[in-house]
């Protein structure tokens, strides 16, 4: 039985989330891979109950973050171009991410640093560049919009081969893409500044990120235990119970949702995605739907247990 237009509206947007456990000492343990695989990033919460003063390890670390660049009005083809290629793609991490750009609404791009450039175009866009790529996978049956897959480190795209002369012209003359991009590399030995002076003749800016600390005061941390996903009923939170909690607290919600106080032995690092990056988990198509949320958080216990829960909308692929 087809469901009326109306109820499609007013239906909940389906939510996906992979719940897994680990160790982070384990020979096969997958939690360093999700990080790796998952490339655009926004934002970074910690999450330590119990703790009033924070570790100088943690704060060490952080301090130590690093800079990114915001660089304006970058042509695409700049991208492809050997020079950047020899430079960057193939002497280290060079990730890339169209700034201020709507997935669901306009072209964009991103630079996974696994050296795969990645277009997602509207149909008009598409035709004009005459490069191959596939349908959206979120565009239903009338297709609008295309992803275009560019492998930078290809043995056969080098300088006077017929496709990267193609996808140069292409992009340079063609149909020419520019975009405001933030950029981050990363080498062992190099210097990210060393970006500052190849892009010298363009708008290109420094910046560190935001970072602020706040102390919850009286907040009720759930019991968890390690080695119970699903929890127990009136011992401890499953998975998902806590994934409710976690949202909650990190958006400044005010509840009393458990009984009592409780002593935890465990922490939280959740990392939000960008609503409008064109991928979430390695190459995995991501739309925005109605939030564009695909986010991942571990749960660290004492004993290095963890728990990663991902998490992703309506228009994406199930986190690997």
């Amino acid at each position: 039985m087809s469901v009326p237009p109306l109820r499609r509206l007013r239906a909940a947007p389906r939510h996906l989330l992979v719940c897994e456990k680990g160790h982070a000492r384990h020979a096969r343990s997958r939690h360093a891979a999700h990080v790796r695989d998952h490339a655009y990033n926004c934002r970074v919460s910690f999450l330590i109950p119990e703790c009033g003063i924070l570790p100088e390890v943690l704060k060490n670390t952080i301090a130590d973050v690093g800079e990114y660049y915001l660089l304006r009005n970058l042509s695409v083809h700049e991208l492809v171009a050997h020079e950047f290629i020899d430079a960057f793609v193939k002497k280290g991490s060079c990730y890339a991410l169209a700034y201020n750009t709507k997935i669901d609404q306009d072209n964009t791009a991103a630079l996974l640093p696994n050296g795969k450039l990645i277009l997602s175009v509207d149909k008009d866009t598409y035709e004009e560049l005459g490069l191959q790529g596939r349908p959206s996978r979120y565009c239903g049956k009338k297709v609008m919009r295309y992803i275009i897959t560019i492998d930078l480190t290809d043995s056969g795209f080098h300088p006077d081969s017929k496709k990267h002369n193609r996808v140069l012209w292409a992009l340079k003359e063609k149909k020419p893409l520019e975009f405001d991009f933030l950029l981050s590399w990363y080498s062992t030995g190099a210097e990210g500044s060393t970006l500052m002076s190849y892009f010298s003749k363009n708008q290109i800016q420094a910046l560190k990120p935001k970072i602020t600390f706040s102390t919850l005061r009286d907040l009720q941390c759930p019991v968890l235990q390690s080695n119970e996903l699903q929890g127990k009923p009136e011992e401890s939170c499953s998975t998902e119970e806590l994934f409710e909690w976690l949202g909650a607290v990190l958006s400044q919600v005010s509840f009393c949702y458990f009984g009592e106080p409780k002593l935890a032995h465990w922490l939280t690092l959740t990392v939000h995605g960008f609503a409008d990056s064109p991928v979430s988990w390695r190459e995995s198509e991501h739309g925005f739907h109605k939030g564009g949320e695909n986010l991942y958080n571990f749960v660290i216990f004492r004993n290095l247990d963890y728990w990663l829960q991902m998490a992703v909308g309506t228009n994406d692929d199930c986190p690997p």
